[in-house]
């Protein structure tokens, strides 16, 4: 237990020294926007992810086989939105490269932007959405969820992907010392899938009891300290920003 809770510190409070500087709290802080914006996607905008890809392809045979509920229209254009800003990201991450401070600045930038235009337009549009706004929405925050995963790919910090724990959570149980490996970096692997539920709790109670737009405010409003944070980092030259 000692080791985990170590390892978890060093993930929020990382050393100087440590091969990815202070970009690890920065990735959990994003993680939780992925539970935040999910919670709203799939509550709000019927059953579709706008940052869990797996779970619209899923989605798409549920629907093309006739359940209840699923929309393959919605899932498509889910994944769609999440390619294109994938590419988007690559494009922004590849550009700045040689700086990783930089690569996160920039893809924040451009997330900002899209998660807030999708708030103005969730607060404005008539509930529940449907529609032209339904589609506006999932297109928005598709782009910016396929912008953070393309920028947490280049970046590379071990364990924090910000969108997916399956992996993560694999390695949980078979790194760990019952499964006879070192079980290290279970501390940060917990903190992450801590991160997500605690994004999808707060973005659940919000939709179900406060308002549906609220995960939204609170997923821009992170955003920005993360935008404000990874500024003060493209001014660095520490040994942690070089990709190789």
């Amino acid at each position: 237990m000692l080791v985990v809770l170590r390892d978890a510190w060093a993930t929020v409070v990382p050393d100087g020294k440590d091969r990815h500087g202070p970009l690890p709290p920065l990735m959990l802080a994003l993680t939780v926007v992925t539970g935040l914006v999910d919670a709203f996607s799939y509550l709000g905008l019927g059953h579709v992810f706008v940052a869990n890809m797996t779970g619209n392809v899923v989605f798409s045979g549920f629907a093309i086989a006739g359940a209840v509920g699923f929309s393959l229209a919605a899932s498509l254009a889910a994944l769609a939105a999440f390619a294109v800003g994938a590419l988007l990201g690559g494009r922004v991450a590849h550009g700045a490269r040689a700086h990783r401070g930089r690569v996160l600045h920039l893809a924040l930038v451009v997330e900002t932007v899209l998660v807030l235009a999708a708030y103005v337009i969730a607060e404005a549009a008539a509930t529940p959405y449907a529609g032209t706004s339904q589609y506006a929405l999932i297109a928005l925050l598709g782009l910016a969820m396929g912008v953070q995963n393309a920028a947490a790919r280049v970046l590379a910090v071990p364990d924090l992907t910000t969108t997916v724990l399956t992996l993560t959570i694999t390695g949980i149980a078979s790194d760990s010392r019952a499964a006879g490996g070192s079980g290290g970096k279970a501390g940060r692997r917990l903190l992450s899938a801590v991160a997500m539920f605690s994004g999808g709790l707060i973005g659940a109670v919000t939709v179900l009891h406060g308002g549906l737009a609220l995960p939204l405010l609170f997923a821009a409003m992170l955003l920005a300290a993360a935008t404000i944070a990874a500024f003060t980092l493209t001014r660095t030259d520490a040994a942690w920003t070089d990709p190789a």
